[in-house]
């Protein structure tokens, strides 16, 4: 039987992640080599805001090598600290962590840079709060007046991005994937499973489609350029499409097996079909087959490798249903090991449980 301490303990514990008293925002910030901007941004975080009883910031140094850690910590946010710099994507993966570690019912992902606007979380957070969904994101191009000043090039790149996305996951009319500007509940953030090192904004989507998490979008001003530095995930288009794409790719496999692997049988079938339909009438109309014979062994060659492909995915298929119960109980392991952790007073001035990750 739990003595009278454990019963108040996890009566107020209740009670603090109630909606009538609030709940615990933690604000993760990745940031390579920002010392320019990094105090502005954590100092101009709103702490009171409705729906929300505390508010806590802790900064991802994703291996700077200037003065980032220590000015964010001069500015009142937790540093959890990478020894080298291993991307945006890395850095992303250990905020949620140390997020969930800190106790989050509510997580916002913003850059570091300055683009977003700080004073934009409690707009971000609030269907969350207020509607249960489970992941909002900033959109920069859904309201005409808020679409930023950026390079034609950009433009055309989220949307090329955006069509890519939605067609992935399905009837999906988001626009705009690529924005770091971000809000999680609790409960996403224990079944959001990511692999991308790179960048994790476009494999979110796909991830949390495949989950049937409730997913919306909040249109917001951004700032299109830097005013700082430059962008180490979009400097480079070519870069940018080169990395992402695989990540998108590799998503889709894993989330949408049968989707995936039957378009790449239906692609060769058709092929295939096609190949052997032209070789088809030209001999019903000249009576022979050349100079298109080698065709009917291509043609019958890419029809096999669509039936294949076909049983591949029926198999792919059923890993992945086997991969979905596994993703639930990690989740449910995840809730179990970060619930343990809570403590009361767990985001004082010295972070305890982020002295694992914390390299002055």
């Amino acid at each position: 039987m739990s003595n009278g301490n454990d019963e108040n303990r996890t009566r107020s514990e209740a009670d603090r992640r109630s909606p009538a008293v609030g709940r615990r925002l933690v604000v993760i910030l990745p940031a390579l080599n920002e010392e320019a901007t990094i105090q502005d941004v954590v100092r101009r975080i709103p702490r009171e805001m409705a729906g929300i009883a505390e508010t806590h910031v802790i900064v991802i140094d994703d291996g700077s090598m200037d003065h980032t850690a220590a000015l964010a910590r001069e500015a009142g946010a937790a540093v959890v600290s990478h020894p080298t710099n291993r991307g945006v994507g890395a850095a992303f993966a250990t905020g949620i962590d140390a997020a969930l570690l800190a106790g989050a019912d509510v997580i916002v992902n913003m850059d570091s840079d300055g683009q977003f606007r700080p004073e934009d979380i409690p707009a971000l957070v609030r269907p969350i709060v207020e509607q249960d969904y489970g992941f909002v994101t900033c959109t920069r191009f859904s309201d005409p007046d808020y679409i930023p000043e950026m390079p034609w090039i950009k433009k055309w790149g989220n949307r090329m991005m955006c069509r890519l996305v939605n067609w992935v996951i399905w009837n999906a009319s988001f626009t705009d994937v690529s924005c770091g500007f971000r809000a999680y509940s609790r409960e996403t953030a224990l079944r959001l499973n990511l692999f991308g090192d790179f960048t994790y904004t476009q494999e979110t989507f796909v991830d949390l489609a495949a989950k049937k998490i409730r997913m919306t979008e909040v249109p917001l001003r951004v700032r299109g350029v830097r005013e700082f530095g430059s962008s180490r995930v979009a400097s480079n288009l070519h870069k940018y499409a080169m990395e992402t794409f695989p990540i998108i790719v590799r998503a889709m496999r894993d989330t949408r097996p049968l989707k995936f692997f039957g378009t790449l049988a239906m692609v060769f079938f058709v092929l295939g079909t096609i190949l052997g339909g032209f070789v088809s009438v030209w001999w019903l109309s000249t009576g022979r087959t050349s100079p298109w014979t080698s065709l009917i062994t291509l043609g019958i060659g890419f029809v096999i490798l669509g039936v294949l492909i076909a049983i591949m995915a029926l198999i792919a298929d059923q890993v992945g249903r086997v991969k979905k119960t596994q993703e639930e109980m990690l989740s449910r392991v995840r809730e179990q090991q970060y619930g343990q952790t809570l403590v009361d007073g767990l985001m004082e001035k010295q972070h305890p449980m982020l002295t694992r990750y914390d390299r002055q």
